[in-house]
């Protein structure tokens, strides 16, 4: 039997040890302070003793202060399997964190107490990201059963905060530690398609601003005595909408292929119909092609703005509400032929490679140098009511990820 056979078939005997370690971590709530919860720590707690018990140790912990959460920190645990070659470490990257369950009568079953229904299994979380977390644990623990090392050093990372921007979790890893080193490669498994072809190794630029536009406010029938600040934002809402055909490069490996510039969130102005309003603020979310250069794109808005001031006689203030980039993965990497390799194998799909408007912990490895793929094989069930795991998914993400541990 080769050696994708003997892990394939040791895979498959964990389905029961897979669903268990499901149950467990669904059970325990690891909601973030943004989002009414007390933080990871419970889980991490619950998933390091699981860990250790079955034999993946030492487990390391690398917190992160947050004074906002008893304890006082975020957890951020790691697992290395030492491997045979002296080349960078292979990474797989999962997070704790969850999203709250939203409306309870959507749900057919309590959110944190797992359902098994056949293939599938329900729970908040099972997907997003305890599939990534479960299938790279099985992985590991088939290589271990197999009597294999890995061709790379294995670093298993479970970390906190991704749903709520990852300050606290690989961020602050990345920018607080030397775990990373620019020889490393990645893999993410927090996004994908339900065949499994789909490798994200490129995002767009984030780059999401709040406009405050101060005027003067006075009543409404002597609308000469004030300067309207909702007529100059919402001239200026139309200026911005102009940026799209300022930058009209195209790239085929994102959906939009283009650099795109959405007005979105309005806040309330004044409460009543009969007075001029004296300030107006909207938002604006840019989502640019990494080729763009964010500080142009800043300073044609600014222009913009500048316009639209001398125009109505109102102030408008800029504010980055967020702003992140990161340099793509060559989709030729060998890393990436290498899991294109296993997807084929494991899957029997071609992978292709992609690049997406969203923004994923892998920007933040990305940053340091290393190449990083988000892949996994999902239904993309994530922060809806009735979530679901498919088995079949995680087994076979994990033989996909056994197969590239071992190496070729």
């Amino acid at each position: 039997m080769d050696t994708l056979e003997t892990l394939r078939k040791i895979i498959a005997e964990k389905r029961g040890l897979a669903i268990d370690l499901q149950r467990a971590l669904t059970a325990v709530p690891a909601l973030g302070p943004q989002n009414g919860g007390t933080g990871e720590a419970e889980k991490a707690r619950v998933l390091a003793a699981w860990l250790a018990d079955h034999g993946l140790s030492p487990v390391e912990r690398h917190p992160a202060p947050d004074p906002r959460v008893p304890g006082g920190e975020r957890p951020n645990l790691l697992v290395t399997i030492p491997g045979k070659s002296r080349d960078g470490a292979f990474w797989i990257m999962s997070h704790m964190d969850i999203v709250p369950p939203g409306e309870g009568s959507l749900w057919s079953s309590d959110p944190y107490t797992l359902v098994v229904n056949g293939d599938r299994i329900i729970g908040r979380g099972v997907e997003d990201n305890q599939q990534g977390m479960v299938s790279s644990i099985v992985a590991a623990l088939a290589m271990k059963e197999a009597g294999l090392s890995p061709a790379r050093t294995v670093k298993l990372l479970f970390v906190s905060d991704e749903e709520t921007g990852s300050d606290l979790g690989v961020a602050y890893l990345a920018e607080h530690t030397d775990l990373f080193k620019a020889e490393d490669v990645a893999l993410v498994p927090d996004g994908g398609n339900a065949d499994g072809s789909q490798i994200e190794v490129a995002e767009k630029s984030i780059l999401w601003l709040k406009f405050r536009v101060h005027g003067k406010q006075c009543h409404a029938s002597t609308p000469q005595k004030g300067i309207n600040a909702f007529e100059a934002g919402s001239h200026l809402v139309t200026e911005l909408v102009g940026l799209r055909p300022r930058y009209p490069a195209s790239d085929p490996l994102f959906d939009p292929p283009v650099s795109t510039f959405t007005p979105t969130k309005k806040e309330a102005n004044v409460p009543n119909v009969n007075t001029l309003p004296g300030d107006d603020v909207f938002y604006l979310d840019c989502r640019v092609l990494p080729r763009e250069n964010l500080d142009e794109v800043m300073g044609v808005i600014r222009g913009m703005c500048d316009a639209i001031e001398k125009r109505f006689g109102v102030t408008v203030d800029v504010e980055e509400v967020q702003r992140a980039s990161s340099p793509p993965t060559p989709a030729n990497a060998p890393f990436i032929a290498t899991l294109k390799k296993a997807v084929k194998l494991v899957y029997g799909v071609d992978g292709v490679t992609v690049g997406i408007g969203g923004g994923t912990v892998g920007a933040f490895l990305r940053k340091k140098g290393i190449p990083t793929a988000v892949w996994s094989r999902v239904d993309e069930s994530a922060h809806q009511p009735n979530e679901y795991c498919l088995l079949d998914n995680l087994l076979g993400d994990a033989l996909v990820m056994a197969r590239m541990m071992v190496g070729e």
